[in-house]
């Protein structure tokens, strides 16, 4: 079954989907951020059927998020590393831990963040780089940008908010 590729539009989450939408693809780069670079530790880790996996391996590969490198002539063996642009994919997965911790792990949290150097656990936020507040804020809204479409630009016109009796 072939699935809609979100490549052509302009919205940049749905480009980023087309990249990394696959629930396979994002559990790949998070083993990937943890060491795994061989496709039977991949095979391993994530219990995939192989050829699901050389799929999605290839689609990462053809994605810029990793880059395939022979490790072995005879017989011939590739590793997987994180390309700069897959290293850039990060924060979203340590915020969709963060996320999933809080909203969906009512066993409590099997996976933390942590700072390697002092051992102690990581509170992740996104902030805003020029006035430090979390993004979760009030304040902060989607907005058309510079090369926004007619559709994008009314997409995110600002609507009237309902004020609410209380």
């Amino acid at each position: 079954m072939r699935r809609t590729s979100f490549r052509s539009m302009t919205c940049p989450i749905a480009r980023g989907l087309d990249r990394v939408g696959e629930w396979w693809s994002i559990l790949i780069l998070r083993d990937a951020f943890n060491g795994l670079t061989r496709f039977d530790q991949f095979e391993d880790s994530l219990g995939i059927a192989p050829n699901m996996l050389a799929r999605r391996l290839k689609a990462l590969v053809a994605a810029g998020l990793l880059e395939k490198r022979r490790y072995s002539i005879h017989p011939p063996r590739f590793e997987y590393a994180l390309t700069e642009r897959g290293r850039d994919f990060r924060p979203v997965l340590v915020m969709l831990q963060t996320w999933g911790n809080t909203h969906f792990a009512p066993e409590g949290r099997s996976v933390i963040t942590i700072d390697s150097r002092t051992g102690r656990e990581a509170r992740p936020v996104v902030i805003d780089a020029e006035s430090g507040l979390p993004i979760t804020d009030a304040a902060f809204r989607s907005a058309p940008g510079p090369a926004a479409s007619e559709r994008t630009r009314r997409r995110y016109a600002p609507r009237a908010v309902k004020e609410t009796a209380i």
